[in-house]
This record gives C-alpha cells, sequence and structure tokens, in this order.
C-alpha cells in the first residue's frame, strides 16, 4: 500500500492508481525572493560554472545537517525512524526554497531492530550462552523475556525434517513452555507460528548441519522471541527437565517509508537523466558517507541547477529503505508504468562518495574488468566513459566496480534502463597498488566505520567527497543537455563544451598490469601531459 508522508498529504500532488510519480512537465517555480548573487542566481550552464558553485562547503553544509538529525534522533537515520523523517524534510525543504516542486512517496516496508539478548539454562546444569557463538536471535523476531521456562522437544522422535511444521506437532505442548523444534521441512516461520498458536513463550530451531543457526523469519508476525542454535545444544536442551532464561530486545513491525523526488523539466520530458542516491542509514550509526555523502552531493548539484533549462529533464531521487533490501527504489520502479519505465533515458548512482580510505571507482557498464551477475543494459558502457571523461580531464586516477547488485541501481538494471555512477568503496579491504594512486593505507578497509556508529562527518574525505560532487555535477550536465552516446537520442552540447575523451585512449584509468604489479604508474605513463596533475 502506498502511503503519503502524514505531514504532506496537504501539499502533495495526487499520486495516480498506479502509484507511480512519473512527474514529468512538473514547473520549477522561481527562487525565493531573498535569493540574490552568486550561485544562487546564476545560470550554470557550463561545466566550468556548475563545478565552481557545487562545493565541498556545501556538500559539507549538508552532511553537517544530516549529523545533526542522527544526534537528535538516537544516533541514526534509519528509516523508519525519527532521524530518517527528519532527513526527508530537510532535503524536501532544501528543494522546495530553490524553487523545486518536490513529492515524497511513501511505502510500507518491514522494520526489524535488534537489542540486547540473553540466553541460559537454569536446569539440570546452570550454564550462560554467548549471543553470536551459541544462540542467534532470528531476524524479525519478537521481543520478550522468559523466567524458568519449560523447554518442550516437539516431534524430534521421527525424521526432523518435519519438526513444528504442522500445527498437530503441538499437540499437548503446555501453556508457556518454550518449544525445541529441529530445523529442515518448511520455513522458520511456520514453526514459529505454529509454536506461538499453541500457546509456546519461545521457540529454539536447532541446526540440522554443522555450525551456528543464523535464521530469519521473513517478515515482522511473530511476536515470541525466537532463536537459533547449533546442533550439539539443541540435543543438550531436549534432555528431560530443561529450563532456561531467555531475554530479546526486539522491534519488528511493518513501519512507513519515503522516497523524496523532484526534478527540472527539460524540453522533452520523455529522455529522463535520473540521479539517485539512498538516504537512509543502518540503525547502528548516523550514515554520513552510507550514504549522506551521495545524498548529500546530489542535493548540492539539484540546488545548484534550477536556472537551467535542459534538453532533457532531469530527475532527482533520494531513495528509503536502502539498507534494508533496496526497497525504496523497487517500490518506486515498480510503480511505473511501462511507458514511465521507458521515458527515463539512464539511471545514475551515488552510494558512498566519500569513504575515508577510499578508492575512485566507477560502475563498470563495458564490463572490461567484472563480469555483472544480470545483464548490463546497453549504453551502461557510455556513461561509464562520460564519468571517466572528468577524472580523465582531472588526471585522477580511477577503475571499474561490479555492478554487484548492492545498491539502488538494480531495479533500474533489471528494468533495461542503462545506468552508472561512483563508488570509493565499503568493507573490502584496500590493496597495496591503490596507495600510490589515491593515498590511504594498504590492509585497511575503504571505509573502516562502515555500517558502524563511528560512520560520522568526522571520517569522510573531503578530497574524495569534492572530487566525486564535481563528476557528479559534470555527468547530471553533461547528459542533461546530451544522451546520444547512451542511448542514442540527439540533445545538444553543454554549452561551453564537454570533455568527449576517447575511451580507448586512457591515461588514468588503473590498467591489469598495475593491479597485478602491486601499484605505481604503469611502465609507458606519459607524465608530461598536462590535465592538473595526478593526485596522490
Amino acid at each position: 500500500m502506498t502511503q503519503v508522508h502524514p505531514s504532506r498529504r496537504s501539499r502533495l500532488a495526487v499520486i495516480g492508481s498506479a502509484g507511480a510519480i512519473a512527474l514529468a512537465g512538473s514547473v520549477v517555480a522561481a527562487l525565493p525572493a531573498g535569493a540574490a548573487g552568486g550561485c544562487e542566481t546564476r545560470t550554470n550552464n557550463t561545466v566550468a560554472k556548475l563545478t565552481e558553485c557545487v562545493t565541498l562547503e556545501g556538500v559539507t553544509e549538508h552532511l553537517e545537517a544530516f549529523q545533526a538529525i542522527a544526534d537528535a534522533n538516537g544516533g541514526n537515520r534509519a528509516s523508519g525512524t525519527a532521524g530518517y523523517d527528519a532527513s526527508v524534510d530537510y532535503v524536501e525543504e532544501r528543494l522546495e526554497a530553490v524553487g523545486y516542486t518536490v513529492h515524497v512517496q511513501g511505502f510500507e516496508f518491514p522494520f526489524f531492530r535488534l537489542g540486547e539478548s540473553s540466553f541460559s539454562r537454569v536446569a539440570p546444569t546452570a550454564t550462560t550462552y554467548t549471543v553470536g557463538t551459541d544462540y542467534a536471535p532470528m531476524t524479525y523476531t519478537g521481543p520478550g523475556t522468559v523466567d524458568d521456562g519449560v523447554v518442550a522437544p516437539v516431534d524430534l522422535a521421527g525424521t526432523g525434517l518435519g519438526s513444528g511444521c504442522e500445527a498437530a506437532d503441538f499437540a499437548g505442548l503446555a501453556a508457556e513452555s518454550v518449544a525445541l523444534v529441529q530445523r529442515g521441512g518448511c520455513a522458520f516461520a511456520v514453526k514459529a507460528q505454529n509454536a506461538e498458536a499453541a500457546g509456546a513463550s519461545a521457540v529454539i530451531v536447532f541446526n540440522n548441519t554443522a555450525g551456528p543457526l543464523n535464521g530469519t523469519l521473513g517478515a515482522p508476525g511473530i511476536t515470541i522471541p525466537v532463536i537459533g542454535v547449533p546442533t550439539a545444544l539443541g540435543q543438550e536442551l531436549a534432555a528431560a527437565g530443561t529450563t532456561v532464561d531467555l531475554t530479546v530486545d526486539a522491534e519488528s513491525e511493518i513501519r512507513d517509508t519515503y522516497n523524496v523526488v523532484a526534478e527540472l523539466p527539460g524540453r522533452t520530458s520523455d529522455n529522463v537523466v535520473m540521479a539517485g542516491a539512498h538516504l537512509d542509514s543502518v540503525l547502528a550509526g548516523p550514515g554520513i558517507n552510507d550514504n549522506g555523502s551521495g545524498s548529500a552531493a546530489i542535493l548540492e548539484v539539484a540546488e545548484n541547477i534550477t536556472k537551467l533549462k535542459p534538453e532533457n529533464t532531469i530527475r532527482f531521487a533520494w531513495w528509503g529503505a536502502e539498507e534494508l533490501g533496496l526497497l525504496g527504489s523497487e517500490h518506486y520502479v515498480s510503480q511505473l508504468s511501462d511507458q514511465q519505465k521507458a521515458d527515463i533515458g539512464l539511471y545514475l548512482n551515488f552510494d558512498m562518495v566519500g569513504s575515508p580510505n577510499f578508492a575512485r571507482f566507477v560502475y563498470d557498464g563495458d564490463q572490461s574488468d567484472f563480469r555483472a551477475p544480470v545483464t548490463v543494459p546497453e549504453g551502461s558502457a557510455q556513461i561509464e566513459y562520460v564519468l571517466e571523461d572528468y577524472f580523465e580531464a582531472q588526471g585522477l586516477w580511477y577503475e571499474g566496480s561490479e555492478f554487484s547488485g548492492r545498491s539502488d541501481y538494480q531495479a533500474f538494471i533489471e528494468n533495461g534502463i542503462p545506468s552508472g555512477g561512483l563508488f570509493t568503496g565499503a568493507e573490502v579491504l584496500k590493496q597495496a597498488y591503490q596507495v600510490p594512486l589515491y593515498g590511504g593505507t594498504a590492509g585497511v578497509a575503504y571505509d573502516p566505520n562502515y555500517h558502524q556508529a563511528g560512520d560520522t562527518i568526522d571520517n569522510v574525505d573531503p578530497k574524495a567527497l569534492e572530487t566525486n560532487s564535481d563528476a557528479i555535477a559534470y555527468s547530471v550536465l553533461t547528459l542533461g543537455y546530451d544522451t546520444s552516446r547512451v542511448n542514442g537520442v540527439a540533445g545538444r552540447p553543454v554549452p561551453g563544451g564537454t570533455f568527449e575523451a576517447d575511451p580507448t585512449d586512457r591515461q588514468f584509468r588503473v590498467t591489469p598490469e598495475q593491479k597485478a604489479g602491486g601499484g605505481g604508474l604503469s611502465p609507458d605513463h606519459d607524465h608530461d601531459h598536462d590535465h592538473g596533475g595526478v593526485e596522490a
């Protein structure tokens, strides 16, 4: 069910029966009367003008706002929380202040937060168990506390493959017993539903293979604690007279969250250039690099192009619930008609563009470095080359990044929309060959604070953030005027010209020889050309 943010119901245009936010033909109003002078009023219709106005200071202003929002809302900006809603409000207010008509698209999603837990055997032998090693609360478990709960083995005498899969398996279960079932035969949620319906106070599922059991119930709905344990522990707990204590602090429910969408109309509305970034953080931290950085960068670009009259409509999107499985972008695309999908000429994705131990990655549209797990639409290679053009002109090293399906480009790729974007690295370790090219430290993650409380404004690299923000501005402006390189739709060049470098003649693309050799410049690299210098 698609819902509108409650505070905005009176201000949003009515969404059609399909729920799609197509936006074509919306009008960008005049700037507020108080705006005057400099970048606020001029038409940034050349690369030089736009990149002069898209500044590190401007992007950082947005990051400071996201950090302040997280600080005031429990340390995070996760979808389904007050911190995320405040982030939506901030983006909406900034866009409206420069004249955009903003559409906020609501949707439901399964929210889950896991807090502290404890598990111990009271009898026959008192034993305390360690979370993550001896037991693991299942994703979407309900909360609760069980004191001296009697463990009741359920249908373990047979094959074990159907343990708890039928309501009849729980016949005779004493109320408030802790149901012990074995993995196999059906989904964990089925076992938990049957146990809860029979009056169990909690469910313990033990593995049928070696190792711990980290399971998921698939969606909210179970209201009692459900944990997984290894095989040996499950067999021990099946002993007669076993009682346990179990506490799980969790929130598991369906909540509302939102995408934010705004656009600058072009001369045509059937060749939309779309740029997106996910706005949500994980629950563990404020998400300033992941992905305040991409969100702030496209917001800064959007604020500085309001005077443009591009050939193609330029649409910006800030996605919700990306961290829960790319849910916002998938919902958005699923609500578009076939024609609305066809009207999107390309999609640019910017997810983590300021990693503190960064490398400079461009999504590998031509698959010269990686073979994507899904078919990459035709035209994606040319998006890669557009972004490479900028780094080539600046004398900045870069390399390919896999379309791995881990960010919001996925829904667009799956629907045949050419896609590309930038990335500066997450939990993977930096390689030795990259240090002479980008700086930083080998053997340390590109972002050591990835999905942690330390992903704060103090742990974003300003150099990476600034150069990537300019590359984003360049790609949005260039493609906003002309996508002929991507999809053959003729436009007109950006006033002042574009770089249009030859994709077969790249001097700053990292080579296989550099990767194999451990670092440094390639042997035949020309040191004499003037592209602004190699960034160390």
